[in-house]
């Protein structure tokens, strides 16, 4: 409990341990008495129990009205766990209305705007904001927070401050505090407040049994409830496997064996467009000056041999969710961290094995990310040519893009999305195993006999 967090005074305070294994601090000052109780809440385990509550009594001892304008209690101080980690993973959180925002570590240092000129933004010593009813506020890394919630009446407002760590290395940490409302007292009367605490690792499945939308936390993105899904489903495999790389290998099994049929009609629709390609390259051709004409003679063709232009997109349009849903659930799932698998030392983490020295450059060798976009230039190169030359080029991209995506950050992803490649390989297989399929004109239904 602090009255300015931009120039703390930091005051003793006796401590005494009671025998329910709580810990009292007391201290007394111009006619008002502190006290704070930090203590486990009735009924919960002490064991792997990360939430404790804090009662603050503040007595007026004096002869007069003592006025607080607002105070603050510290949500103390968050910084990088790895040197490399991402700005976004270090941030000042809150919580209104059951929606977190926040701002992460990389805003005080200014910048942003449209192609870093309109909107830019000076560099700020520090961030405060004024709330309405906050549930409550947090400072957060990559798998630990520490989370505060006032439980007798809701903050408004935060303040955080970045504060380096290695300026040379671009690595700062932040420290943050979380407001609440002022408060008038007549003598010998207490003003009392309690607050819920959470110190420790961001385990979903805990966080969300809280009762203060805590696992809003997590910052699972517009994808959240994909990223919860996948979370719950990997810990209850874990369960039964009991390790978190085969838990993968077996989560990305069920996701394959669930859109096997889909992926299988896409791969059916694919092998008939590309019969169809001449066809379509012929009419390109034909109307180059009309695109117009072309597009409709075109999708005039598609419905004569009752072809879905889009219908092999479909599978890659349910990845696309399931991807980034896995690509915000991964960087931040706690049960990861430290977590083996074959040569892999830590699945929340890049799988690097040795780094090269280019023009003064350490570059890391990671493995797993390398396999994927292997694994991705082979599924490309058995897939069927559809469309024109120009998005066949642009598609030719795609394992770059996913490589830069997934190269330095955490292995468990490229992991899935190997799998996935391979397993695809393998339906590929299948389906050209398959006798080729027809290329029938549609009978309109009036000239049906």
């Amino acid at each position: 409990m602090i009255e300015q967090p931009n120039a703390p005074k930091i005051d003793e305070f006796a401590l005494n341990r009671e025998a329910d294994g709580s810990i009292k601090c007391e201290r007394s000052a111009d006619n008002v008495t502190l006290r704070k109780k930090f203590f486990f809440p009735p009924g919960k385990e002490k064991k792997d129990n990360f939430l404790a509550e804090m009662d603050v009594d503040l007595v007026n001892t004096g002869s007069g009205p003592y006025t607080n304008p607002g105070y603050f209690i510290a949500l103390g101080s968050a910084a990088p766990i790895h040197p490399k980690d991402y700005s976004y993973y270090t941030r000042l959180v809150w919580c209104v209305d059951g929606k977190a925002k926040g701002v992460d570590v990389g805003w005080f240092g200014g910048g942003g705007g449209f192609f870093g000129i309109v909107g830019q933004r000076a560099p700020q010593p520090f961030y405060q904001q004024d709330l309405a009813n906050a549930d409550w506020a947090a400072v957060s890394d990559q798998f630990f927070t520490m989370l505060i919630s006032p439980l007798t009446t809701k903050a408004n407002g935060v303040w955080g401050r970045r504060f380096d760590i290695s300026p040379e290395q671009k690595t700062y940490g932040l420290s943050g505090a979380l407001r609440m409302p002022g408060f008038q007292l007549p003598p010998g009367q207490t003003y009392t407040a309690r607050f819920e605490i959470w110190a420790g690792p961001k385990i979903y499945h805990h966080l969300a049994q809280l009762d203060h939308n805590e696992a809003e936390i997590m910052d699972f993105g517009i994808f959240k409830i994909v990223s919860q899904f996948l979370l719950n489903f990997l810990n209850w495999l874990h369960g039964f496997i009991g390790s978190y790389g085969w838990s993968i290998l077996a989560l990305t099994a069920i996701i394959k064996i669930v859109l096997w049929p889909l992926q299988d009609k896409a791969n059916r629709s694919m092998r008939r467009m590309s019969l169809l390609n001449p066809k379509i390259q012929e009419l390109r051709a034909k109307y180059k000056d009309d695109p117009t004409r072309m597009n409709q003679e075109v999708m005039k063709l598609y419905k004569d041999y009752g072809i879905n232009p889009v219908g092999g997109c479909l599978p890659m349009m349910i990845q696309i969710p399931i991807f980034f849903g896995l690509f915000k659930m991964l960087g931040q799932a706690v049960e990861l961290r430290n977590s083996h698998f074959l040569w892999v030392h830590d699945l929340s983490q890049p799988d690097t094995v040795a780094s090269l020295q280019l023009l003064g450059y350490s570059i890391p060798i990671n493995i797993i990310p390398l396999c994927m976009a292997l694994t991705q230039i082979w599924l490309m190169a058995m897939t069927p040519k559809t469309g024109d030359a120009t998005q066949r080029r642009v598609m030719m991209f795609t394992p770059l893009i996913f490589l830069f995506i997934c190269y330095n950050f955490a292995a468990a992803l490229a992991l899935y999305y190997t799998t996935q490649n391979l397993f695809s390989i393998v339906q590929f297989y299948y389906n050209k195993r398959q006798p080729l399929p027809t290329l029938e004109k549609r009978v309109p239904a009036g000239k049906r006999k």
